[in-house]
């Protein structure tokens, strides 16, 4: 007899960084993702995000939680930690 087990969620704590590009046609600059970090817990993604916010280059950075099934690969919303300086609209994400 075999024992099917459900997979338990994978939490992943994220912290991203975003860039300025260059103005476009339209002369609206825009973001692009600039780095993007994975870490165990939550306070450790929240802290990079600060510091990254702080450089120079970096326009704004955001530190999240998703949730992914293992099982079906699927990959839930992004929950917002801590968003700091020019970030995307969060709908935009």
């Amino acid at each position: 007899m075999t024992h099917v087990g459900k997979s338990a969620t994978k939490v992943r704590y994220i912290c991203q960084t975003y860039m300025e590009q260059k103005p476009g046609r339209d002369g609206q600059a825009s973001l692009k993702i600039g780095k993007q970090f994975q870490y165990s817990t939550a306070a450790e993604a929240q802290n990079r995000a600060k510091r990254e916010a702080q450089s120079q280059d970096c326009a704004g950075a955001d530190a999240y939680v998703i949730c992914e099934d293992p099982d079906s690969g699927e990959v839930g919303s992004p929950s917002f930690l801590v968003r700091l300086g020019n970030v995307p609209e969060s709908y935009d994400f």
